[in-house]
C-alpha cells in the first residue's frame, strides 16, 4: 500500500521496537514503532496501532509469542524486527534466527499485510569489545535480505551506512538507540515503506562531533562501558535470566494515536 495509507499497524519485536533507550518506565517509552505509528497517522488519523514487542526475547520467542496475536489483530502493516538478542548468546545460528524471521513474514504477507524489517549495524563499530560478534552480524543480515526478497517485505539496509553506528544516536548502554537514533530508525522506514513526505535524508552523516573520545579517553569510555553495562548484562546470562522476564506488551491492543503532533520527531 505505497503512499501510506495504513489503518491497522502491529510491530513485533524486543526491546529496540517496545522502544527502550527512548523515554522511560516512569513517563513511559516511545521508541521507532511509536514514532513511525504518529508519522503515518499525521496522514491518516483513523490508523490503529498496537505494540507487542518485548524486551529480551530471542527471534523465536518473538515468533512464539507475538505471531498469532498479530494476526489475530489483522494488520495492513506489521513491522518484524529481531535477532539481536541472538546474535549476543553463546549459540547462535543465523539459518535458525533467519528461519523464525521469514516464518513471521511469510504469515503477515500471507494475510494481506505489508511488512517492513530491519538489517543491523556493526556491533563492533558501537562497542568496540563486541567486535567479535561482527561476522554473526553480517551472516544474519545477508539471510534477513534474502528472506525479505521471498516476501515482497521492504527493508531497511541500514548496514552500509556510517551514521547508524554514529554514537550519537545510541543511548549509554549501546544496545539501545537514543531517542535520535530512534527518529532516524522511524524515518529509515517510512522511507523503504514510501510514505508521504519521506526521503533518504536518514541516511546523510551527522555533522563532525568535536566532542569524540580518542586515545586515553575512548579506552576510559570502554572500560565504564563494561563495568556499568556489559557486567551486569553477563551476570543475568549466567543466572538465566531476561530482562523481558514478566513483563507484557506495552500496547497489545489496536489504538488510535492520540496526538501525532505532540511528539515531533526530533
Amino acid at each position: 500500500m505505497a503512499g501510506g495509507g495504513y489503518l491497522r499497524y502491529v510491530a513485533l519485536g524486543d526491546s529496540q521496537t517496545e522502544g527502550l533507550g527512548d523515554g522511560d518506565e516512569v513517563r513511559g517509552l516511545r521508541g521507532w514503532a511509536d514514532r513511525l505509528a504518529e508519522l503515518i497517522a499525521r496522514d491518516n488519523p483513523d490508523l490503529r496501532y498496537a505494540n507487542l514487542a518485548v524486551r529480551g526475547l530471542l527471534a523465536g520467542q518473538v515468533r512464539a509469542r507475538q505471531l498469532a496475536p498479530a494476526l489475530a489483530l489483522r494488520p495492513d502493516l506489521a513491522t518484524v524486527v529481531a535477532g539481536v538478542n541472538d546474535v549476543l548468546r553463546r549459540r547462535f545460528d543465523a539459518d535458525e534466527v533467519a528461519g523464525h524471521l521469514e516464518a513471521m513474514f511469510a504469515a503477515l504477507t500471507a494475510q494481506g499485510a505489508r511488512v517492513a524489517t530491519l538489517t543491523f549495524p556493526d556491533i563492533g563499530r558501537i562497542a568496540p569489545l563486541a567486535r567479535p560478534l561482527a561476522p554473526r552480524v553480517v551472516a544474519l543480515n545477508a539471510r534477513i535480505r534474502e528472506a525479505a526478497a521471498r516476501h515482497g517485505v521492504a527493508v531497511v539496509d541500514s548496514a552500509p551506512y556510517p551514521v547508524v553506528t554514529d554514537p550519537r544516536i545510541w543511548s549509554a548502554d549501546r544496545l539501545h538507540a537514543a531517542p535520535r537514533g530512534h527518529a532516524l530508525i522511524a524515518a529509515a522506514v517510512a522511507h523503504a515503506l514510501e510514505l508521504p513526505g519521506s526521503d533518504d535524508s536518514w541516511t546523510h552523516p551527522l555533522p563532525p562531533d568535536p566532542t569524540a573520545r580518542t586515545g586515553l579517553r575512548a579506552v576510559g569510555a570502554e572500560l565504564r562501558w563494561a563495568g556499568t553495562f556489559l557486567g551486569p548484562w553477563l551476570v543475568r546470562r549466567l543466572r538465566g535470566r531476561s530482562s523481558g522476564d514478566g513483563r507484557q506488551a506495552k500496547r497489545p491492543e489496536l489504538l488510535p494515536i492520540s496526538d501525532p503532533t505532540s511528539h515531533p520527531i526530533d
